[in-house]
């Protein structure tokens, strides 16, 4: 999937540089949109659906040293 991300941004980037300025538009929103499916793939987790622990900003009382 990231080889997709990363092939839509390298066209983008050909496209803006030599060719039509429609198609780097198309393929920069096509990268944006693969990279957003790909983030949503990553985060997701049966268990706890969309929550991010590692961003967790609650402070908890069983934590060690609170």
């Amino acid at each position: 999937m990231m080889v997709a991300v990363f092939a839509t941004m390298l066209l983008a980037l050909l496209a803006g540089r030599y060719g039509p300025g429609w198609l780097a538009i198309l393929s920069l929103v096509a990268c944006f949109g693969l990279s957003v499916g790909l983030f949503l793939f990553e985060i997701y987790s049966p268990d706890y659906g969309f929550r991010m622990p590692w961003l967790q900003t609650r402070l908890d009382s069983n934590l060690p040293g609170a």
